[in-house]
């Protein structure tokens, strides 16, 4: 083992920002802790010393995922076009946390810090949804309306489904979409 691994400055970042890079190139299932441990430059029991358990991992990669994606639409103001906008962007610009955030059973869902932070998301995502509709009965069917459409966008986008003529940017794709079918936005 060399001095790098015993000296690293935030042992428990190197090791978040190693599992997103392994996400990011074979999915959010297919790598260990030991390959973790080997990206991060750092001892193999140093990942399960931190984490626990691969699951423990990834609980800290859905809780910062929905820290991050309750910041981006928080950014994104009121409007919800570009709540919508801002959602598909963020799935894009952060796939590994993305993948992980919404397959619970890869992580403990029921975790505290990810709870209060998937909360969060959720509460900004509705506020934005809520604009959709005056009717007080109808906002929860909008904000799942809406969630459904954004969602599912952000998944074709990643998974390649989407037409190949589509327009290049995630946004560019995302708002015509949001607009013919959310009138009005």
């Amino acid at each position: 083992m060399n001095q790098r691994s015993y000296h690293h400055g935030d042992l428990r970042r190197a090791i978040v920002d190693a599992t997103v890079q392994a996400i990011t190139e074979s999915g959010p299932a297919d790598w260990s802790l030991r390959d973790v441990a080997r990206r991060a430059g750092v001892s193999h029991a140093a990942p399960a010393h931190h984490f626990g358990d691969k699951a423990g991992l990834l609980t800290a990669i859905a809780t910062e995922g929905f820290e991050l994606f309750a910041e981006a639409l928080t950014r994104a103001g009121a409007d919800f076009l570009e709540v919508g906008t801002a959602y598909v962007r963020f799935a894009v610009g952060h796939r590994a946390h993305f993948e992980v955030m919404f397959r619970p059973e890869l992580y403990h869902p029921d975790d505290p810090a990810v709870s209060a932070a998937r909360d969060r998301a959720r509460d900004v995502l509705a506020q934005g949804a809520r604009t959709l509709t005056t009717d007080k009965a109808q906002e929860r069917t909008a904000a799942l309306a809406a969630w459904s459409l954004v969602h599912g966008l952000s998944t074709l986008w990643l998974s390649g489904a989407l037409p190949d003529d589509l327009d290049s940017t995630p946004e560019s794709a995302a708002r015509p979409v949001l607009r013919f079918l959310l009138p009005g936005q």
